[in-house]
């Protein structure tokens, strides 16, 4: 059964664009004059990495975007109980090679996903440089592994939740932050 939750909207679909024209002007100003490629981690990675690539398209900037499902790298298992992933597929149509990549994943918190990503890349080449965007950083790693380029940095609780939702993965716009009702009782 799901326990109450509060519920806190972080960023609407407006402040989402300024986010991710915010990662776009970043990624322009740190990467120009280089081979860049995206790759953005199943589900709203992708989603995030092809906003971003469209925002860069406007300043004539053209990346191609790959996706990858880390499902398969992931340290969990064992974890996770009847919870197990689908596997959604991978495909990266380019080298990897001597390129600069920018991973993206539209929250980081412990970092194991991005660990379990770096991983999966290996398989498709070996890139001059991996970084990373994100659309929200919300702290608490467990692995050291930052986030270079972030649209909105957020101070959470372990124990509340960051939800995003693109139009595109779930018919609606927005990021929340989902905080457990505390139990009263004795």
């Amino acid at each position: 059964m799901n326990e109450p939750r509060d519920i806190e909207e972080i960023l609407n679909p407006e402040a989402i664009a300024e986010g991710v024209g915010e990662l776009a002007r970043q990624i322009a100003y740190r990467c120009g004059g280089d081979e860049v490629a995206f790759v953005g981690i199943h589900t709203r990675g992708v989603t995030l990495a092809r906003r971003v690539a469209a925002a860069l398209e406007g300043h004539g900037l053209r990346y191609p975007v790959g996706t990858l499902d880390v499902s398969l790298y992931r340290d969990d298992f064992d974890r996770r109980g009847p919870d197990l992933p689908s596997l959604a597929g991978s495909d990266v149509p380019f080298s990897l090679d001597g390129i600069r990549v920018v991973l993206f994943d539209e929250v980081i918190y412990t970092g194991r996903t991005i660990r379990a990503a770096l991983d999966g890349l290996m398989d498709y080449g070996r890139p001059a440089k991996i970084e990373l965007a994100v659309l929200v950083d919300r702290g608490h790693r467990e692995i050291p592994i930052q986030p270079d380029y972030v649209a909105k940095t957020l101070g959470t609780t372990r124990e509340q939740h960051v939800k995003v939702r693109f139009q595109e993965d779930d018919g609606e716009e927005g990021v929340s932050l989902e905080t457990p009702h505390k139990s009263t009782a004795a």
